[in-house]
């Protein structure tokens, strides 16, 4: 069976985007840039809001092409392009670098890739991986915590029926101050 992992940046007061969508608070430094390279590196399938497709595909295929890249940039955008990803819209029509498109209950399809032998699977974006906590599939959280706080915007958690316990598995300091924590659900 495969774990689930939910992941991202996040503000002090629990946002993974200020109001009107602004990330410009939660820019990396290169040590954190690194960590997160890393996990799509050791990730082995991604699952994709479209909210967060719509941010990412335009940008990471590309980024090898622009002459201010940097290399772990260029190397993010291969590890992205060559991690398979599953996009979960009602929207989207098609997609690509190597994804695949579900229009239908979300909660179905990642029940039936959680039960699949393999690797780890990352969800992203707020909206699908609020859905996929409602439904108690998410196995791990891994919060970024950045020093500042937004007052609104699009919460890291969502309303629950009930509370989920969590063992801290692991914490680590990242330059500007960013604190990261990784919990495990408790069996």
């Amino acid at each position: 069976m495969r774990k689930l992992i939910y992941g991202m940046n996040v503000s002090l007061d629990g946002y993974t985007a200020a109001p009107g969508g602004d990330l410009g608070w939660s820019v990396p430094s290169d040590e954190l840039f690194q960590y997160w390279s890393d996990r799509v590196a050791a990730t082995e399938l991604a699952l994709y809001g479209r909210k967060l497709w719509d941010a990412m595909s335009p940008h990471w295929p590309f980024v090898a092409q622009r002459p201010d890249t940097t290399p772990a940039e260029a190397e993010f955008g291969r590890r992205w392009v060559d991690m398979p990803k599953v996009v979960f819209s009602s929207t989207l029509t098609e997609v690509g670098w190597n994804s695949r498109l579900v229009t239908g209950d979300p909660v179905a399809e990642i029940t039936r890739l959680k039960a699949e032998d393999g690797g780890p699977m990352d969800i992203g974006g707020a909206t699908l991986a609020a859905t996929a906590m409602r439904a108690g599939l998410v196995d791990e959280y891994v919060l970024a915590t950045a020093p500042v706080v937004l007052g609104g915007g699009t919460p890291f958690f969502t309303a629950l029926d009930s509370w989920v316990d969590l063992t801290l598995v692991e914490t680590r300091t990242f330059p500007e101050g960013v604190v990261l924590t990784r919990y495990e659900k408790r069996r």
